[in-house]
């Protein structure tokens, strides 16, 4: 016996009329159907590729998951550009204080330093010159002088770093040009000084924009790639040899920067972390891939200075290699987290709803010496202070 559900299936024609529901009537009732051919076997939908290039798509309300910013269109000139200004800029800092410090064994390191700084000026600017396309752009940017522009600023402090590590380079590049020793002198000295805002004037560039990453780091980063510039100074310092004197300095140099950079790349992800989305940048992604490399890199070679016992040429080569791979993974890093920040309509939505940016700089203006600025809104999940709160969807 059919139950009254089966004998309604058995009762259907071809067009799948229920007769509980309605009686087949009229003159198409007597017409012949063909029979259906199985219906073929649906195979798992695939994420299309911008689905994969979003995956937070449906993790909520956006506008079809685009973004709300462009992204980055820099190619790998710009991070290689900041790795090689960080280490020219170092350099002619080492270089001017170990002319300073006098003594012997510190003239190869001096020839060196003055050496480096020139060819890191020129590959720079060759760099700057890639990207923008042609050389008439990078000229036409100092036809203003506009301090409230890191990047305008930055195309003058190098092309006038630039200038002065070339004259400082000079006596050392033309064994005949000795009668212009003095003035190399204080050619370098210049060069010193201006080094110190081009190993860090980079992170203020890129803080300077409204990728969240970017933005919401913006106190550690100039910091952290200061820092990676004077890592990079000693490393390949070390990976050349230098002798004498100069080379302990310059290895000391590295070595203390090593121990500052690490702690500021933890600092990175701390400062992020205040918005939990704009830090997820930092952990996943080619970007998080890098910085995570960029940390072993720099603990590894760290390790193998503090092994015990003098250190041997080759060790010292190997840690300065790794400390070289591990600042330009740090750029590299960098700059790939901020094209997925910029990707990601989330980061720029809990940026906004935590105040963060131009409106966190509007409370400070407005708020009278010596009066709190305003309470920063609270976002779904996460607490004033910036940490995820226990209840999800309601700050505490």
């Amino acid at each position: 016996m059919l139950d009254p559900l089966q004998e309604a299936q058995a009762s259907r024609d071809r067009r799948d009329i229920d007769p509980r529901v309605g009686a087949l009537l009229g003159e198409a009732a007597a017409q012949r159907v063909r029979a259906r051919a199985p219906a073929p076997r649906r195979e798992p939908e695939r994420p299309t590729p911008a689905q994969e290039a979003a995956p937070w798509i449906e993790e909520g309300p956006s506008y079809h998951g685009l973004p709300v910013l462009k992204e980055p269109v820099w190619g790998w000139e710009i991070p290689t550009y900041f790795f090689t200004g960080g280490l020219a800029g170092a350099t002619a800092v080492l270089g001017a204080a170990a002319t300073l410090a006098g003594g012997r064994g510190t003239g190869t390191l001096v020839r060196r330093c003055r050496l480096v700084a020139a060819g890191g000026a020129a590959l720079s600017a060759a760099l700057l010159v890639k990207d923008l396309g042609r050389p008439g752009r990078f000229l036409g940017m100092l036809r203003v002088f506009r301090p409230t522009s890191p990047m305008n600023m930055g195309t003058w402090i190098l092309s006038a770093f630039g200038a002065c590590a070339g004259l400082a380079a000079l006596p050392a590049l033309a064994p005949g040009a000795a009668a212009l020793a003095p003035a190399a002198d204080v050619a370098a000295y210049g060069a010193a000084a201006l080094g110190l805002p081009l190993v860090g004037y980079t992170g203020v560039l890129i803080a300077n924009t409204a990728v969240p990453v970017w933005q919401q780091t913006r106190n550690t980063l100039p910091i952290l790639f200061a820092f990676s510039g004077a890592v990079s100074a000693g490393g390949l310092l070390d990976l050349w040899g230098t002798p004498g004197a100069g080379g302990e300095m310059a290895h000391r140099f590295g070595l203390v920067a090593k121990g500052g950079e690490l702690a500021l790349s933890r600092a990175l992800h701390r400062e992020a972390r205040i918005v939990p989305r704009v830090e997820r940048a930092l952990r996943t992604g080619r970007g998080g891939a890098l910085l995570a490399a960029a940390r072993t890199l720099l603990a590894a070679s760290a390790l193998l200075d503090l092994l015990p016992g003098r250190g041997s040429r080759l060790r010292r080569a190997a840690s300065g290699g790794l400390a070289l791979a591990g600042t330009l993974a740090i750029r590299l890093g960098v700059v790939a987290a901020g094209r997925a920040s910029a990707r990601d309509p989330h980061a720029t939505f809990e940026m906004q709803r935590a105040g963060r940016g131009a409106a966190e700089l509007a409370r400070k203006e407005e708020a009278a010496p010596g009066e709190a600025a305003p309470a920063m809104p609270s976002i779904p999940g996460v607490d004033a202070t910036g940490k995820e709160s226990s209840q999800h969807g309601a700050a505490p």
